[in-house]
Parts: C-alpha cells; structure tokens; sequence
C-alpha cells in the first residue's frame, strides 16, 4: 500500500508519514466531534506557565499537535521536490504548522462568540422589576413570592421587603438587594 514510500529519500518519507497519521488523526477527531465522541480531552500536559485556565482552548493540547503536524507534514509533502533547501523547507513546514494552530484557535474563538450565557445569577436580579405572587409582610418579618422574569425566562422566588407595610399579591415591586439568598423589594 505505501511502497512508493520505499524509493524516496528519507526526509520525504518523514514528511509523508507525519502527513499521513496527523490526516487519519484529524479524520477520527473530526468524527467523533460531529458524532459528540469524548475522545480524549482528559490528556492534559503538565505546563507550568501563564495560560488562562478559564479558556476551552489550550496550547498544549493533542489537538493542537495534531493541527501542526498536519500542517508541517503536509507542506513538506507539497514543496519537498520544489524547494533545493531542505532546511528552508523545514523552516516554511514549521511556520504552515504554526499558522495551522493560529488558524483553528481563530475558529473557536469565532464560534465561541456565538455562545449566550443563559446563567441564572441572583445578583442579576438586583434593580429588576417583578410581581408579588404571594403577600409580603412588612418589616422584613416574614417571606412573600414574586414572580420574576429575567433573560427571557421566569422565576418564582422568596421576597422580603423593610417597607411598614405588607405589599399585597399582584403589586409590582423593585428588588433592591439581595438578603441570605432572599430578594429584598420594595413596591413600585
């Protein structure tokens, strides 16, 4: 099957097998994302440097090698009989398989824009607008339920309010603040 891999020189032949294993890699990632395989991303690499944790996309990664390599190995293959210099080749393989990583961080960094984070954080809450569902007594003496609707999707939470006065069901009220996870409001 590769015997025409026999009679050539041995740099190309390097060229040719990074070229040919990072492809049939990249073939069986490529799969198994599309599939929703878990295929590996527990491979980490012990680096100890000023990489942000919080990002999807690592530098070190297997991905990102095999981005490379497939990078490297396929320009090789492309210019090895048109370049003289084998070192210049080398060098230009290098830079193809960097841009190749540069390239795919670009990618996921666009797709990640198109991310909403949909969260629901109390903290947001604060200075919104809902209606009282069950009473609220006075005085911050017991717990009422509003209805509240934040990123288009509606809750119903535990209310306390320091107004003298109970607020009724169906009044609108404003959270002020946030109390041992209980919503502070006052009537509009």
């Amino acid at each position: 099957m590769f015997a025409f891999l026999q009679d050539i020189e041995p740099l190309h032949q390097g060229f040719w097998y990074i070229a040919l294993a990072s492809s049939l890699i990249f073939l069986i990632q490529t799969v198994l994302t599309f599939i929703g395989g878990d295929y590996g991303d527990d491979f980490d690499v012990d680096f100890d440097g000023e990489v942000n944790h919080d990002t999807p996309v690592q530098l070190f990664s297997l991905r990102n090698l095999i981005n490379f390599l497939l990078g490297f190995g396929w320009t090789g293959v492309a210019f090895y009989d048109s370049m003289e210099s084998k070192g210049l080749l080398i060098f230009i393989a290098c830079l193809v398989g960097v841009g190749f990583v540069l390239i795919f961080f670009f990618l996921i960094i666009q797709i990640l824009k198109l991310t909403e984070d949909n969260t629901f954080k109390l903290d947001d809450l604060i200075g919104a607008v809902g209606e009282v569902y069950l009473n609220i007594p006075a005085n911050m003496k017991g717990k009422g339920k509003i209805l509240i609707s934040i990123k288009g999707t509606h809750h119903e939470l535990q209310a306390m309010t320091e107004s003298d006065m109970d607020i009724a069901t169906g009044h609108s009220v404003r959270v002020i603040y946030i109390y041992d996870n209980t919503l502070v409001v006052a009537k509009i």
